[in-house]
């Protein structure tokens, strides 16, 4: 499902325009990547969680050359399944 197909589904569901599913949905990604940016954590019961994490530095390896490289510290995003998502797909 791309981001189209969900605005549509939205819109379907919830008996609302499709431009006020995209607007819906554009705040939520909105609002999640700013608390996620200032360092927060969001948590929807049942349906997981995201929360940030900070990736230290670290040696790799070129896979063509073999070389040793340097690869930067960075903070990734990590997403948890809640037990009702982790229950719907198994």
């Amino acid at each position: 499902m791309n981001k189209s197909e969900l605005i549509d589904a939205i819109a379907a569901d919830a008996g609302i325009t499709k431009a006020a599913a995209k607007l819906a949905l554009e705040s939520f990604l909105g609002n999640v990547g700013t608390t996620l940016k200032k360092g927060g954590r969001i948590s929807l019961v049942g349906f997981g969680s995201w929360s940030v994490s900070s990736r230290a530095a670290r040696d790799g390896r070129n896979p063509q050359t073999g070389k040793t490289i340097k690869i930067a510290a960075k903070n990734v995003v990590k997403f948890k399944a809640g037990a009702e998502l982790e229950g719907a797909v198994n």
